[in-house]
């Protein structure tokens, strides 16, 4: 394959992104557009000044991908765009539901570009992600360190049950946040390194063969941080993705069923330990496992968000029509609920499939991969995103106790948005460096049958 062909199968993604990245935003102004005329016959005033900024933002995302990883998948950044203009058509619906004194897509809308502008500079940074590998150390410090943030006394607070959050100043934020991205770098580069020695184990305990605990130690260390997350800050939710990505990544390096075992195993006991031990996460439970008779207190966040979903039936209510306000934080944790009202089930089931196509695309990139640490960092990015869409959405709709963690890409939230457009500039890199691997290997062959047929 030679450079002019290398160069014609990057044009053609790059082509075929900005096809989809339109239709992701036609459809996110559509939206847009329906909203405001269910409030007036007319067209509103900040309509052509919305339509550049969505376009706008989304063609800053596509050059910077030319220019910085022409050969990327073609479909990351149009699902990313479908799912970020919803939801904030939606957080813009809630804040007319609300009145004139809610500001929450305004902030957004500067969220969001904050966020695109870090999608810029970490996929011009990140020119080779093995670079990545050679900090891990300094990410699974900063990595842990962010986790226990919160903790630091004058520093972290207390918000719905949960010590999540650090004030600095006018900011707001969770760290955690940016702490999935920086110890799923960890992980992966940790396990790259001593996936051999974790998959034949020395010790048996049992039936078990387990590794010397030299190797198994630091990532003990991100477990029982988990743990400490869902003992001292109260968050179910964190400490479940947490877990299960370490879990996953894991198993993914060492092909080894056994660890699955005893980390679910180490997990449920936890879990058991903190429900005897504090009553918020009792309260949790119990709401999940009958929200009405406490419909009007605990459970009210719960049944409104099953009426919203009840209500929206299979086509819902119409952009505009419902009653979204109703649910507590519809615009963090409850996003979905709002929008299963006025989109439906259609909506609704759109939402998941455009998840589902994310998730895939990102495995798709890990197995492509064609050496250890990029083939473990993809996986463990992408599987980030399936379990917290997976917890999110399931404890909306009552299939897990609800968490208190946000919709990727679609709820109301800075911290979130801006360590997952970090998480997205790492897998595009990933996915650039293993086609220009794959084209180069293909150019080498096509060499080698040359220079046979010439002798």
């Amino acid at each position: 394959m030679t450079g002019p062909m290398r160069t014609l199968i990057a044009t053609r993604r790059r082509t075929a992104e900005l096809g989809l990245g339109v239709v992701a935003i036609l459809i996110t102004v559509a939206g847009y557009l329906l909203l405001s005329l269910s409030k007036a016959p007319a067209l509103p005033a900040d309509f052509w000044g919305f339509l550049a900024f969505v376009a706008g933002l989304f063609f800053v995302a596509h050059v910077a991908i030319r220019r910085f990883a022409p050969s990327a998948d073609p479909t990351l950044l149009p699902l990313v765009t479908l799912l970020n203009g919803i939801g904030f058509t939606m957080i813009s619906r809630l804040d007319l539901a609300v009145g004139p004194g809610s500001r929450y897509a305004r902030t957004q809308a500067v969220w969001i570009a904050i966020g695109i502008g870090v999608f810029v500079l970490a996929l011009a940074a990140i020119r080779q992600v093995d670079t990545l590998r050679r900090y891990r150390t300094i990410f699974l410090v900063l990595g842990v360190g962010a986790l226990l943030l919160p903790l630091v006394p004058g520093l972290g607070y207390t918000a719905n049950g949960a010590r999540l959050w650090i004030r600095l100043g006018p900011l707001n934020f969770q760290p955690g946040e940016a702490a999935k991205v920086l110890l799923v770098i960890f992980f992966a580069a940790y396990l790259a390194d001593n996936r051999d020695l974790l998959r034949s184990g020395t010790r048996r305990i049992g039936r078990l063969y387990l590794p010397a605990p030299r190797h198994f130690g630091p990532l003990l260390l991100p477990w029982a941080t988990a743990v400490l997350i869902m003992v001292q800050q109260k968050d179910l939710g964190s400490s479940l993705l947490f877990f299960t990505v370490f879990v996953a990544m894991l198993y993914m390096a060492t092909e080894r069923s056994a660890y699955v075992i005893v980390g679910v195993a180490a997990f449920s006991l936890a879990a058991v330990i903190a429900y005897n031990s504090f009553s918020h996460v009792q309260l949790r439970v119990d709401t999940w496992l009958d929200p009405w008779p406490t419909a009007q207190s605990n459970g009210y966040q719960l049944v409104q968000s099953l009426f919203a979903l009840g209500s929206g039936g299979i086509s819902g209510t119409g952009l505009g029509l419902g009653r979204p306000d109703l649910i507590p934080n519809a615009a963090t944790d409850f996003v979905f609920s709002a929008i299963g009202e006025e989109l439906g089930l259609y909506g609704t089931v759109g939402i998941i499939i455009t998840f589902l196509l994310f998730v895939g695309t990102g495995f798709r990139i890990a197995v492509q991969a064609a050496r250890p640490f990029p083939k473990l960092l993809a996986a463990g990015l992408t599987t980030i995103v399936g379990i917290q869409t997976f917890v999110i959405i399931g404890g909306v709709i009552r299939v897990i106790p609800l968490t208190g963690v946000t919709l990727p890409f679609v709820s109301y939230g800075g911290s979130s948005l801006i360590a997952n457009f970090v998480l997205l500039a790492i897998l595009l890199r990933i996915s650039d460096e293993t086609a220009i691997d794959a084209q180069a290997e293909v150019e080498a062959e096509v060499r080698l049958e040359a220079a046979g047929t010439r002798s």
